[in-house]
């Protein structure tokens, strides 16, 4: 359940233009003139350098005389993916963020950026990581913020920072401690979930207030977090001053799932905002029927009176894996689940009024990290191998993701 960061690199120009050959690849026509600046991106999403890794692995295949996947794999790389940010210091992540924007606009393409370093990341396990305090992040985030300046983007804030706060991390061993200890160690965790809140909440702050950004806070995936659980969070991590919020991102839930959660979540946020309670809103696990009831009696809102979102259908062509019955202890369904593909080609025209943009946030191809089932290791277990730490390429992964993708992407 829970994001993994990719490889950061510097972003080159691999970028996916206007002109029919990118409205091909994207399944979108050229965007025209008059249409909003960031809305009219569909065949300009921007792709920063691939992963090396991924075109050596395409040598290679081509080498073999695996001809199709290689193509697969290369028109994978070329494909508009997001810029993860993080571990930098202001001004190394200010120069990165504002070569990345500028590169972009060269091409006439939008970027979209993954802030990816809140204090106390991911529970300190597979993606541990972040800046070590408020202090600290909140320059941080200023120095994103600066370096986007008047420039386009698409702005994805903390994967999973809110869908997984301090409050819900597993606690370490208390053997031995007495009662005081015991509640110091959760008065802790309460403070580090209340500034955790506030973190992102000022993140948000400062990239909403940019002319051309449009920020969106991380909401988990359908699997995770009911409605009526999110939605509080993300009231608390200030999405009032977001252009919405992001679904699935580094998960494998289906488009149809992706799209309904969201619709819910907005439906509720609007509710919420007219003085509704988010306990009584329909959360994903009702019948579709009695929750469309719903819809129509208490959140009949115009879509653009309502929180919008985008969604990461890099790798949820097949949807989620199923795990095989009782075999595991812990299956960890999320982590380089076998058999997945790639899914719908990142684009800003959707047919969906309330889902801005699919977008690959997740870069395919890139491990989720060491995954081993609850068994002992080292080896994955349904993989029989000891995968990639999480953001480096996990070439398996690729050509699982290339062969089984959804649409298709080999040439036939």
């Amino acid at each position: 359940m829970r994001n993994t960061r990719p490889v950061l690199r510097t972003a080159l120009p691999l970028t996916l233009t206007t002109g029919l050959a990118a409205a091909l690849l994207l399944g979108s026509p050229p965007a025209t003139a008059t249409e909003d600046p960031v809305d009219a991106v569909a065949a300009s999403l921007y792709a920063p350098a691939a992963n090396p890794a991924a075109y050596h692995q395409a040598d290679e295949l081509e080498r073999a005389k695996q001809r199709r996947e290689a193509a697969g794999l290369r028109a994978m790389a070329r494909a508009p993916h997001a810029v993860w940010l993080a571990g930098r210091t202001p001004d190394e992540v200010r120069n990165e963020t504002r070569g990345v924007v500028r590169d972009a606009a060269r091409r006439k393409a939008t970027p979209t950026l993954v802030l990816y370093n809140v204090p106390g990341r991911d529970c300190s396990l597979y993606s541990a990581g972040g800046l070590r305090d408020s202090t600290e992040y909140r320059a941080w985030v200023g120095a994103v913020a600066e370096g986007i300046g008047d420039s386009r983007a698409i702005v994805v804030v903390e994967p999973d920072a809110l869908a997984l706060v301090p409050a819900d991390c597993p606690s370490s061993s208390s053997g031995g401690k007495d009662g005081k200890d015991a509640k110091d160690a959760e008065k802790a965790k309460d403070a580090a979930t209340a500034a955790r809140y506030a973190q992102v909440a000022d993140a948000v702050t400062t990239l909403g207030t940019l002319p051309h950004a449009k920020v969106y806070v991380d909401a988990g995936h359908p699997a995770w977090h009911t409605v009526d659980s999110i939605v509080p969070r993300l009231i608390k991590g200030g999405v009032q001053r977001a252009r919405g919020f992001s679904v699935n991102v580094s998960n494998y839930s289906t488009d149809d799932a992706n799209a309904w959660y969201g619709r819910l979540i907005s439906s509720c946020l609007a509710y919420v905002d007219t003085g509704g309670k988010a306990s009584a809103c329909p959360t994903q696990k009702w019948k579709r029927a009695d929750a469309q009831r719903w819809l129509d009696r208490h959140a009949h809102f115009a879509p653009d009176r309502m929180k919008h979102f985008v969604t990461d259908t890099s790798r949820n062509g097949q949807g989620p894996w199923t795990p095989p019955a009782g075999k595991y202890k812990d299956a960890q369904d999320w982590c380089n689940p076998p058999a997945r593909g790639l899914g719908a080609r990142p684009t800003t025209r959707t047919g969906d009024p309330l889902n801005d943009a699919n977008l690959w946030i997740k870069t395919p191809g890139e491990s989720d990290g060491e995954c081993l089932r609850g068994t002992k290791g080292p080896k994955d277990p349904e993989r029989g191998t000891i995968d990639p730490k999480a953001g480096v390429w996990f070439p398996d992964q690729a050509l699982e993701l290339v062969r089984l993708a959804n649409p298709a992407i080999m040439p036939r």
